[in-house]
């Protein structure tokens, strides 16, 4: 059994489960012998990250990363665009101004 330390202050901590994930851990705990906490409490010392799910995560922060730079990409994008139109702008403002002159 794991070691716990004997301090008398427990706390709760709140698993959410299906009404079947629930029977499944309860049935594991009954055939271990075990109290719920103690069989959730071992489990969640041995888990550890596997390869894969590192190389996932990796994957998911590169993704992460290069939607980051696409967003600013397209918000540099859309900036040049509304300063590009402000200049046709004030170009055609000043052309509507400026008499047109006749050919010769």
């Amino acid at each position: 059994m794991l070691e716990r330390a004997v301090s008398g202050a427990v706390e709760r901590i709140v698993v959410q489960a299906t009404s079947q994930e629930k029977k499944a851990i309860a049935a594991k705990a009954e055939r271990l012998g075990l109290p719920i906490s103690e069989l959730m409490r071992r489990g969640a010392a041995a888990y550890e990250t596997t390869e894969g799910e590192a190389d996932l995560q990796a994957l998911a922060e590169a993704a992460r990363d290069a939607a980051d730079r696409a967003a600013a990409s397209i918000d540099d994008a859309l900036d040049f665009i509304a300063a590009s139109n402000q200049r046709i702008a004030a170009m055609e403002a000043q052309a509507a101004r400026t008499p047109a002159r006749k050919a010769a």
